[in-house]
């Protein structure tokens, strides 16, 4: 069953033994939770253009011609997040998911983030069905499900078996969304599955899968709730990680994550007509050896091409690697989650600020460089600005027990704090987790007053934020700066970037810009967290050379004896600066990329010009051989962990002094 064109990239996650007996009676391709189409620098690469390649293969290579045709499965979020998705609203994914072929999908708390109307604007573009049986609307009518769903689906296969569907979610992911329409009625999964599993086996389904987008805990409770053979097998998403158990003698299976992995399944009859089914799984990476299919390359190129010239663009500098990773910044302080919260206290002079690790989309460590527009909106894709609430100690205290409430689950509802030190221990019960907690060095102190910085999504009580639920929404927490009035954390770290100043100052650059930035400057930097590229050691480089030596090729002249900053200096282009809402239609394609590129000889002469680097040194057009260090544009972040979280109990943490105080 494996692929012999690729086989380093295979491993088995569960074998029948039963391969070599006979042919599959059924083939499935299992994927979830999927986000950047195109491929990163890490193995496995990922991107949609190796992982249709793989798909084909299932479907169409010559070893499999006479075996019945591959049935794919997708368990959730497509739509959001993604740098795509912050300009697209997702739109750019409904040709992604036709072109695999997918014949059902279970709806993802992420495929709802641009609300229920433009997710039925999109299921209504897809070639297959998206089911959600257990969380219905009123609004739509007597036991209607969410969105417009359908609860269930009959396959039927090319060798004429009926493959029986149901699509199930969970929750806790409902209180993620931001926008969701009132009175939802959730229904247990495991009850959902008993009501409507009866009614696909009457219609002749011979094999039942759940399709569900929970996390592996809530997967497992529903093959534990439920009769054995009832449910076949399940198939998760939500979860960002590959795993396979069987329980109740239902195999459950979640298949990776952002198109770095899948699952190719093979399914036999149990023998001498026992009830049931044998599976062999495979799991497969997408690795940089699997060739990227032609076809969607072009797609790619199609989907992105208006957008990758702007978001190329070199924005800032980092001397220390800044961690993104799932697994940091949902488990422990990270240095990445430091820098930006510390970031939105200074920019509001608030006295702390706390962001759900779930806000950190990059997942991944960023190297020492630079840091280009494209790492920061991939990062930070959501929509939601930073707010300021006024709030007492005991509705922070609620906070931070929220947030480690569901500690070790890689939730996105643990803190990454500035201006917080806190410890927990996690072997206590929830609620009661916390055990010190200190705010500017001092003991937090229960009914006394504290601005906070944190995003809306965490004011309008989401992720189990509670405690900060704004008036407006009927909360307690006083709204100083509103969702209507807030920065995108993305736009913060942009403006941030271009007020450092060693490039040049915003053509409008006014005297009140400059106090604000200094003195975010002067607070956020009091640590000397910001390092002159020259004290680097010797021997470091730049890891993105051929992004601006591409720009050093076409830089030639400045412009009326002006230089432009690295943004924009014309007030008809700010289309351009907003990417997390739309990219626009103002002007012709042309028009952009010239813009662009007038843009990047300008700045380009800039940075050369400030490094001492003259043009014929590197020929203008890019010519010169082997490598050359680039100017040093601008200074390096150098965030670092410093012990804001501290875990105590059996991972040996000790305590900071002080309680809560009263």
């Amino acid at each position: 069953m494996s692929g012999k064109e690729f086989p380093d990239s295979e491993s088995v996650t569960w074998q029948s033994h039963r391969q070599h007996e006979r042919p599959p009676d059924l083939r499935f391709l299992h994927f979830n939770d999927v986000y950047h189409i195109e491929s990163g620098s890490a193995e496995p690469v990922g991107g949609i253009s190796r992982f249709q390649t793989v798909a084909n293969h299932y479907r169409s290579h010559l070893q499999y011609a006479n075996l019945p045709g591959l049935l794919t499965l997708f368990s959730g979020d497509a739509f959001n997040p993604s740098l795509e998705s912050s300009v697209t609203k997702g739109r750019h994914m409904v040709p992604v998911l036709n072109n695999l072929e997918t014949a059902v999908a279970c709806v993802g708390n992420h495929d709802l983030d641009f609300g229920v109307a433009q997710f039925r604007h999109l299921k209504n573009q897809c070639n297959f069905p998206w089911l959600l049986a257990n969380v219905l609307d009123p609004g739509l009518g007597e036991n209607q499900a969410l969105g417009g769903c359908d609860k269930t689906v009959l396959l039927e296969a090319s060798n004429g078996i009926k493959v029986g569907v149901v699509g199930l979610g969970e929750r806790e992911w409902l209180d993620t969304i931001n926008s969701l329409p009132s009175n939802l009625n959730y229904k247990s999964a495991s009850e959902t599955a008993k009501e409507l599993i009866p009614e696909l086996r009457a219609q002749g389904a011979q094999i039942i899968i759940a399709l569900t987008h929970a996390r592996e805990p809530s997967d497992i409770k529903l093959a534990e709730k439920t009769p054995p053979g009832l449910i076949d097998l399940v198939l998760g998403g939500h979860d960002h990680f590959y795993a396979h158990q069987i329980i109740n003698d239902t195999h459950v299976l979640r298949s990776g994550t952002d198109f770095k992995q899948l699952s190719y399944i093979e399914a036999r009859r149990k023998a001498n007509d026992q009830p049931g089914w044998d599976f062999d799984i495979i799991r497969r990476d997408i690795t940089r050896a699997i060739t990227e299919d032609k076809a969607t390359i072009q797609l790619v190129d199609k989907l992105t091409s208006s957008l990758r010239h702007k978001l190329e663009k070199p924005i800032g500098y980092t001397a220390v690697p800044l961690d993104g990773r799932f697994t940091t910044v949902r488990t422990k302080e990270s240095n990445l989650g430091n820098f930006v919260c510390d970031l939105m206290r200074h920019y509001y002079d608030a006295d702390c600020a706390l962001m759900a690790a779930g806000t950190v989309r990059g997942d991944q460590i960023y190297p020492p460089g630079v840091l280009l527009l494209k790492d920061i909106l991939n990062c930070f894709p959501f929509e939601d600005p930073v707010v300021v609430l006024r709030i007492n100690g005991k509705a922070i205290l609620e906070a931070l027990e929220n947030s480690v409430g569901l500690v070790p689950a890689l939730e996105g509802r643990f803190p990454q704090v500035s201006n917080i030190h806190f410890a927990y221990n996690p072997n206590l019960a929830p609620g009661s987790r916390v055990t010190w907690t200190k705010i500017h060095g001092e003991p937090l102190v229960l009914d006394k007053s504290y601005t906070m910085a944190t995003r809306g999504y965490m004011g309008r009580g989401k992720d189990g934020y509670d405690s900060l639920l704004v008036r407006s929404e009927g909360g307690e927490a006083e709204e100083i700066v509103s969702e209507e009035n807030g920065i995108l954390i993305s736009m913060v770290l942009r403006q941030y970037f271009m007020s450092l100043k060693v490039l040049g100052k915003w053509a409008r650059w006014s005297a009140s810009l400059h106090r604000h930035w200094g003195g975010v400057h002067d607070r956020l930097h009091a640590g000397s967290k910001v390092h002159e590229p020259s004290t680097l050691k010797n021997g470091t480089k730049h890891n993105r050379t051929g992004i601006v030596r591409a720009y050093a090729e076409k830089a030639k002249t400045d412009v009326d004896g002006r230089l432009v900053d690295s943004d924009t200096d014309d007030e008809k282009d700010h289309h351009y600066d907003g990417l997390a809402s739309s990219v626009g239609s103002v002007g012709s394609v042309e028009e952009k990329k010239g813009r662009e590129m007038h843009i990047a000889r300008v700045y380009t002469r800039r940075w050369m010009d400030l490094a001492g680097i003259e043009r014929r040194d590197v020929g203008m057009v890019g010519e010169k051989t082997g490598e050359w260090d680039l100017p040093h544009w601008t200074k390096g972040i150098a965030p670092r962990v410093e012990g804001r979280i501290v875990v105590e109990g059996d991972n040996g943490g000790v305590g900071g002094g002080g309680s809560h105080g009263v």
